[in-house]
């Protein structure tokens, strides 16, 4: 596959350096070039949240550091994870002086190396607390919910801890209303192709020409159906058919809607996916406040999409709602 690259072991450095040059308003670098924060940071009396992993999935992790959403981010290689001296860097960049909120996908190369940060941190006296986005239903059954992976629901996490964050609000407040929208989010998604790590050169999977996979995760991991390519309408009710039972979403309840390109999808192919989905939602009762249709969290150029749904209240609605301004998201 042709890619616009220069040297493949160059590819994540060069990436970072032409996002601090085209936002240098928004993010800036720390001591160590893959730890990068808000332009801003520190600020003070308020909780930093620090999230991180592999490259190849932006706009996460990446691409909510900002106002309203993570203070900073610890980039590793293409799907591997970064370590645990640049999550530290980013850590003490980003802290205000009153704790700081790990929040990223439940992935054990991450945590290995976030929880070795943390520790780190608090031998310079920096209280950290962590939650896991554990939000895909395809990775572990029901009862096992936070062993799942974390998928596109992790935008749904950044979005209301940042608004909590950003409100002053204390460390504990942010962590409870982080493991409050994991809680209420759950995702599944289909693959179409696959994609290629620029150092390999190789794809990560094979998967025929009129073939797709339900299930699969965003580096490739097996799913939990894979036959022949089916219409939007199908994938839909296949995708609504594994989330709405899985919290369980009962009628009478509100929830935010997202349906989340994979990296070679067409927008309007993501519209024709939700169009079907609205229609379910609608017959089952469930209320959509809220919908966001596009690139939220992808896999190279993977061909796909996702769906993900947060069960919301009022109080998750208030921080749904709340601005929030990254170079990769802006909500007014």
């Amino acid at each position: 596959m042709k890619k616009i690259i220069n040297d493949p072991m160059a590819f994540v450095d060069e990436m970072l350096e032409g996002i601090l040059a085209a936002h240098p308003k928004q993010l800036r670098a720390t001591r160590d070039p893959r730890a990068i924060v808000r332009a801003d940071a520190p600020v003070q009396g308020k909780v930093a949240i620090l999230t991180g992993g592999g490259s190849g999935h932006l706009p996460v992790f990446l691409g909510y550091v900002g106002v309203g959403l993570a203070d900073g981010v610890s980039v590793g290689n293409v799907f591997s994870s970064p370590s645990a001296e640049t999550m530290l860097e980013a850590t003490l960049a980003a802290h205000g002086g009153v704790g700081c909120l790990y929040l990223y996908g439940n992935y054990s190369g991450d945590i290995f190396n976030f929880d070795m940060a943390a520790e780190m941190a608090a031998l310079e006296d920096i209280r950290v607390e962590t939650v896991l986005v554990s939000d895909d239903v395809a990775s572990a059954p029901r009862e096992n919910w936070q062993k799942r992976r974390g998928v596109a629901g992790l935008f749904f996490a950044y979005k209301v801890a940042g608004a909590m964050a950003e409100s002053r609000a204390d460390l504990d407040e942010v962590v409870r209303v982080a493991k409050k929208a994991v809680a209420q989010t759950r995702s599944m998604g289909v693959a179409l192709t696959p994609c290629i790590v620029p150092a390999a050169g190789v794809p990560t999977f094979t998967l025929g020409e009129d073939e797709m996979e339900i299930g699969m995760g965003i580096h490739g991991e097996a799913g939990v159906h894979r036959g022949p390519l089916e219409s939007a309408d199908r994938i839909a009710e296949r995708l609504c058919q594994a989330i709405i039972p899985d919290l369980p979403f009962e009628r009478g309840d509100t929830v935010v809607a997202l349906v989340n390109g994979s990296g070679a999808t067409p927008l309007e192919e993501l519209y024709v996916l939700y169009r079907r989905v609205h229609q379910i939602l609608q017959a089952e009762g469930l209320r959509v406040y809220r919908t966001y249709v596009g690139e939220y969290a992808t896999s190279l150029e993977m061909a796909g999409a996702s769906l993900s749904l947060l069960k919301v209240d009022d109080e998750l609605i208030r921080l749904i709602d709340a601005p929030a301004c990254s170079p990769f998201f802006v909500q007014m």
